[in-house]
């Protein structure tokens, strides 16, 4: 599906996203207008959906990563996920099998605003039957970047 080259321009990009394709292009034995026309290829693909700065949360006051297991009535998943879209504290939400029907990622400020976050939000939110939290101590391991799974 991705030659050798592609790989190696998006495990470049992954790593930083704001250099020049002069550079890019150097690291991965290209010149500036190949590689530009490779990243463009790439992008209208899908496979590069944009780019972004990674902030850290702790530097901006949110200091409680939680992930909740939510079960949903299953009338309700449409208006659960459109709800889910729309709280600005849940980073990600996944649907899952096993015991829960979602996974939520959520940050927050602190233990006071998970409470609020928790009854007044989530619990509130259409067709929510239960909810189990589990509060994040440490961060071992932020994020690996996706074109290492690239093997």
């Amino acid at each position: 599906m991705f030659d050798r080259v592609d790989t190696a321009l998006l495990r470049s990009l992954e790593q930083d996203g704001r250099q020049s394709f002069a550079e890019l292009g150097r690291q991965v034995g290209l010149s500036k207008t190949p590689c530009w026309q490779r990243v463009q290829a790439l992008e209208r693909a899908g496979v590069i959906r944009g780019y972004h700065a990674e902030l850290d949360p702790q530097k901006l006051g949110l200091q409680v990563h939680a992930f909740v297991h939510a079960t949903i009535d299953a009338t309700k998943h449409d208006e659960f996920e459109a709800a889910v879209m729309r709280h600005p504290s849940i980073l990600q939400c996944f649907t899952t099998a096993g015991e829960a029907d979602y996974l939520l990622h959520v940050l927050v400020p602190d233990i006071s605003a998970l409470d609020t976050l928790l009854r007044e939000g989530i619990a509130r939110m259409p067709g929510v039957q239960r909810s189990v939290t589990t509060v994040c101590l440490k961060t071992i391991k932020r994020r690996s970047a996706i074109s290492d799974c690239l093997r």
